[in-house]
């Protein structure tokens, strides 16, 4: 009794300790249900039973101020082989207009440029790198720096649930809308509410009868209500095994496309028919309990449709920031495989062309380590154009400019993504 007295007092100890150094202490189950505590120090997120093997540790090249560049963050899905994205034919639009990796907010603090009519705060996640916009129950969110959404764009982000998640917690939702006054027009989307009009897609960590699947739903809204909806599970968004994941969605006039990691999870064509919006919204649902929450980071919208044939065979040269690579190193991600295809598909049909392929750099970092790496990275789409493509490497040359060559501002975060690119020239 003395023993089970002593234990208790200690337990009691370690908890008010934990309450007087960190915002929050939770529970979390891993695995295979074992109760552990979790507490949270400097805002810093446990994501239990990852599938990827990215540390938050401080790059070498590419950084400034402590801060690593966007495109070449870690998605939330590991770097697989590209052969798992054999049907992936996602290609990101050509010019980068809109980036947000919150590098440039405090852990703790609401990012500048952002409206909320909830709570949300960046936090670190374990594991994972970066920064994190963590998103409370009954929140939606408006990232004031998109102010329009032309016909033709590409918008990617990671998202994150925390573990265990609640079959009862509703699912978080991005919307492309259409406001009349953003300021305030953008809290009339949520769970139980509808704007004037806009295409909404929900995705839930959970299926009621799967632990390796969850739910994904999408929404059609005129005039304030629901014209169309369906729904379907998915194997990407899970919270057991696989708790992160890349969204990638692409809109081509009146169609839409809605990928999670390499699956296309929908593909409509005619939905967005007569359709403009001139925004984006984020929220999150009511939840089962306080501890459920959403987070999301490297947001990255691009406009435009990249023509690598007619680019490579009539202007002689095609130049890309859709391949994109793990932080500092030449390692592609899977994500990159669409645009990949395409210029190798551009390769096959012209069996008597030659390129050069150039890497680029932003000008963060070391100006010496930019260039090796640039190198290194044009190298590794040779190797990658001769391996999944079987493109004879002697009809491909390399070269790296590192920062040298910028084409875009190199004091902005959206003129950096789009310094950081890979050139191919017609010889």
């Amino acid at each position: 009794m003395k023993n089970i007295l002593i234990s208790l007092f200690i337990l009691k100890s370690i908890l008010a300790f934990a309450q007087n150094n960190s915002k929050k202490t939770t529970v979390v189950i891993e695995g295979g249900g074992e109760i552990k505590t979790e507490i949270k120090f400097n805002n810093s997120v446990k994501i239990g039973n990852q599938q990827t093997t990215t540390k938050n540790t401080k790059p070498t090249a590419e950084v400034k101020n402590n801060k690593s560049t966007t495109t070449n963050n870690s998605t939330g899905s590991p770097s697989n082989s590209l052969k798992v994205y054999s049907k992936f034919d996602f290609v990101a639009g050509e010019k980068v207009v809109a980036v947000e990796d919150f590098s440039q907010t405090n852990v703790g603090d609401f990012p500048l440029r952002w409206n909320t009519n909830g709570n949300a705060e960046i936090v670190t996640l374990d594991g994972q790198a970066g920064k994190w916009l963590e998103i409370s129950a009954k929140t939606t969110l408006l990232p004031e720096f998109i102010k329009s959404l032309p016909e033709n764009f590409t918008f990617e982000f990671d998202l994150a649930c925390s573990q265990p998640f609640s079959l009862y917690t509703q699912e978080f939702s991005i919307g492309f809308v259409t406001m009349q006054k953003p300021s305030t027009d953008f809290a009339q989307w949520s769970s139980f509410k509808r704007g004037a009009s806009g295409f909404v897609v929900g995705l839930h960590p959970l299926y009621a009868i799967s632990k390796t699947e969850g739910v994904t739903v999408y929404k059609v809204v005129e005039a304030g209500k629901e014209v169309m909806k369906n729904k379907a599970n998915q194997s990407q968004f899970n919270h057991v095994s696989k708790p992160v994941v890349h969204v990638a969605i692409w809109r081509q006039k009146d169609r839409i496309k809605i990928y999670l990691n390499e699956d296309k999870i929908w593909d409509l064509p005619k939905v967005l028919a007569d359709t403009k919006h001139n925004g984006i919204v984020f929220y999150a649902g009511a939840a089962k309990t306080p501890e459920n929450k959403y987070y999301i980071t490297n947001l990255r919208l691009a406009i435009g449709a990249a023509d690598t044939r007619k680019k490579l065979l009539e202007e002689g040269k095609f130049s890309t920031s859709g391949i994109l690579f793990d932080v500092n190193s030449d390692k592609i991600k899977p994500a990159s495989y669409g645009i990949l295809k395409e210029i190798a598909t551009t390769l096959n049909e012209n069996t008597d062309m030659h390129i050069k392929i150039i890497g680029h750099t932003d000008s963060d970092g070391d100006e010496p380590a930019n260039l090796t790496l640039s190198k290194k990275r044009a190298e590794a789409v040779k190797a990658a154009l001769n391996k999944e493509f079987s493109i004879n490497n002697n009809r491909m040359e390399t070269d790296g400019k590192g920062e040298s060559q910028p084409v875009d501002k190199t004091n902005t975060t959206e003129g950096k993504a789009n310094n950081r690119r890979v050139e191919f020239i017609k010889l």
